[in-house]
């Protein structure tokens, strides 16, 4: 026993040991990558001319002249109202990214925000020379830039597939956060095929790495070191890193890049509808077996859908073999098709399912919205047990709409129409998968709706349309 006892510490310190060799031996080393990789990674600064906007000193806004450069110009992005150098010069903004170099002969990705509105670009090489830069051009919907510079024999990165990431995944970044060149930062995919709000064409890859201002355009590399992604947005409420990051998939990034090198724009490809999520409530009112797929909402006059026979209600569960688990997966499957190509959809219409070969259309440029829908007004009245006063629709406001049907909220009363959100000049196109096209239809649709299942309710609200549900009680 007395022996037992005197071995215990060796034992517990070889233990210990052991557990620190296995740790040791379980995590990567990145060292190789990095010194192999790191040559083809870029610092990007732009110059811009900047109004005099307001003075030094001016109430409200700091003194910014004797912070260090770095710190200057990142206070300078993040303030509305810059203050100009003392003696009323006009001063340059520059802005500090991240980018790699994929060809010998000079070509860089980068992202879009990182050149927007620069009059002049400047790409700082490792081994600290300093090249001006060609933009070729850029691509806000995906937030990708190719930038040209004047070089034979450069270093190049090797390039991945995003397809070909696992989540849990070891990844690293290399960048220029706040500045400093070359900072190398590590983590894992924590998830794929990520939708943002405000992106609609990009599936971004979510990592834990840490990402900071100035990593913005910096590759994302998997352990054989191969760029993955493009490092390009962070979710945050300190302005910092906070353990999100998302990166831009290499296979979207290679698309957009080849596009502009060989047009100096992107086309992609578009389907003419207004789609939105299927939720549980929404799967029970169309009969489908589980909440999936993309709804459409709304089919634009005369695009690809209304041509290829794409109804409103129709429920989109694949295209071309995909399957579309979330709505959003729908924009960047048919954004990543030629115009002109066809696309075979499964589909679900007043529960069952039909097949579809719909021609793909061109996407419009970037800020075509949809009209508005002015206020409605007058017409015959008709009350019903939802809760609810509609009026029809005048001839004037079906053709502004682009209507063939439909009633238009005169009044919200006590009750379900109160609790769903339904407000004054909705327009109410179908109720429980059917067409509402007068007052009479509507109240005769709504007196027959089921008690204590989901139904559906198509509302059109300055000019975009969504389906909502709600259950009747007994």
């Amino acid at each position: 026993m007395r022996k037992l006892k005197s071995i215990a510490p060796l034992l517990a310190v070889a233990l210990l040991w052991g557990q620190s060799l296995f740790a040791q031996a379980s995590l990567p080393d990145f060292t190789d990558l990095v010194e192999e990789a790191s040559p083809a990674v870029v610092n990007i600064s732009t110059r811009q001319k900047m109004p005099e906007r307001a003075v030094a000193g001016q109430p409200g806004l700091p003194d910014l002249e004797g912070l260090p450069p770095m710190f200057r110009e990142f206070f300078e992005r993040s303030i509305p109202q810059m203050p100009r150098n003392p003696g009323g010069r006009q001063r340059e903004a520059q802005s500090l990214g991240s980018g790699f170099i994929i060809s010998p002969d000079g070509y860089i990705m980068t992202n879009n925000h990182v050149v927007a509105d620069a009059d002049e670009i400047i790409v700082r090489l490792s081994d600290r020379s300093e090249l001006e830069a060609k933009l070729i051009g850029a691509d806000p919907r995906s937030d990708v830039a190719l930038l040209k510079v004047e070089g034979k024999g450069l270093p190049v990165v090797r390039l991945g597939k995003a397809d070909d990431l696992k989540v849990g995944e070891w990844v690293l970044a290399i960048g220029s956060p706040f500045g400093f060149d070359h900072s190398v930062t590590a983590g894992i995919v924590s998830a794929k095929g990520r939708n943002l709000p405000s992106d609609s064409y990009v599936p971004f890859i979510q990592t834990d790495v840490a990402i900071n201002p100035g990593n913005s355009g910096g590759p994302l590399f998997n352990l054989q070191g191969e760029v993955v992604g493009i490092n390009s947005q962070i979710f945050t409420r300190s302005g910092g890193f906070m353990g999100l990051s998302f990166a831009i998939p290499m296979e979207v990034a290679m698309q957009v890049a080849d596009q502009l090198k060989a047009d100096g724009k992107v086309t992609r490809g578009w389907l003419g509808v207004v789609i939105q999520e299927v939720n549980k409530d929404l799967a029970e009112s169309f009969g489908l077996e589980k909440p999936a797929g993309a709804l459409v909402a709304q089919v634009l006059e005369d695009g690809p859908a209304d041509k290829g026979g794409l109804q409103v209600g129709d429920v989109i569960l694949s295209l071309n073999g995909r399957p579309i688990i979330m709505s959003a997966d729908l924009p960047h499957l048919v954004g990543g098709l030629k115009p002109g190509e066809k696309a075979d959809l499964d589909i679900v219409r007043d529960g069952s399912r039909k097949k579809l070969s719909v021609t793909i259309g061109t996407l419009p440029e970037e800020g075509q919205e949809l009209a508005s829908a002015g206020s409605a007004q007058g017409g015959e009245r008709s009350n019903n047990r939802l809760g609810v006063t509609v009026v029809e629709l005048t001839a004037e406001q079906k053709k502004g709409l682009d209507l063939k049907g439909g009633v238009v909220v005169k009044e919200v009363l006590n009750g379900p129409a109160a609790m769903i959100g339904l407000r004054p000049g909705d327009v109410i196109t179908h109720l429980n998968n059917q067409a509402i096209d007068s007052t009479s239809t509507f109240a005769k649709v709504a007196q027959e709706l089921p008690k204590n299942r989901s139904v559906s309710m198509r509302v059109l609200r300055q000019g975009r349309a969504s389906f909502i549900t709600f259950k009747l009680a007994e």
